[in-house]
């Protein structure tokens, strides 16, 4: 069966190496977002549904139903999918992307959703050298080959992509509908216990409101696909044998 994996900002498919050298031969298949780390599709609108259209459309083709993994941007985009097309799912995992009336964006984002001071802080980072930028990015939580990666394939295009997508989602109370209930197949919640960007309280929550499976993991900053892909892994392995 296969497992979709959808990274989040500032990320490419490289988020989920350290996880795919884990799992085997099973078949991982991880889309990039448009606009990260690859061009757009012409006439792509850019905005958080554009991107949700564009995940059924990438699952569709895929054959479904499949085993859907989302982090960060990702998780939100994944938990769209399961409230319009749950028929696309056998299992589903996420976190670290708070779909949560009570969430509030972190100091980055509300400054990538503010006209000119958005621009502003994006023509600052692609000023920065590769090793400077990924010092940056490190000292938000991200480990340095992480961050190394980040900054390599931050450009021009995921700067566009991301102030786009960001700003079509400016009150994260109101991006999609929360998650209220069981999505209709296995699911498990997986957060950083020391996420500065999305608390576990917000993990905690979803994990409630869905009845899913919760896995914090102590420590681990808001990358736990990387930081903690052993950890991940069996957690993900354990689901999988539930679809």
């Amino acid at each position: 069966m296969p497992i979709v994996c959808v990274h989040g900002v500032p990320d490419t498919p490289a988020l989920w190496n350290p996880l795919r050298a884990r799992l085997g031969d099973r078949e991982v298949i991880t889309p990039a977002l448009p606009g990260f780390g690859v061009d757009a599709p012409a006439g792509f609108g850019g905005t958080r549904d554009a991107y949700a259209e564009w995940l059924v459309a990438t699952i569709e083709a895929i054959g479904a139903p499949v085993d859907l993994v989302g982090h960060d941007w990702g998780a939100l985009l994944v938990q769209r999918v399961a409230a319009l097309r749950p028929d696309l799912l056998r299992t589903l995992a996420f976190g670290s992307g708070p779909l949560d009336e009570a969430y509030v964006w972190h100091d980055t984002a509300q400054a990538w959703q503010t006209p000119e001071v958005g621009e502003a802080v994006m023509d600052g980072i692609l000023a920065l050298t590769e090793a400077d930028r990924a010092a940056i990015l490190e000292a938000g939580g991200a480990e340095p080959d992480l961050a190394a990666e980040q900054a390599r394939a931050w450009d021009r295009r995921m700067a566009d992509a991301i102030l786009g997508l960001y700003r079509s989602a400016i009150d994260p109370g109101s991006v999609w509908p929360q998650l209220d209930a069981p999505v209709g197949c296995p699911t498990l919640v997986l957060w950083g216990g020391a996420d500065t960007y999305a608390p576990p309280e917000f993990g905690e929550r979803v994990a409630a409101r869905t009845g899913a499976d919760l896995a914090v993991f102590d420590g681990c900053p808001h990358w736990w696909p990387w930081s903690r892909a052993d950890e991940v892994a069996v957690a993900l392995v354990a689901l999988w044998s539930l679809g």
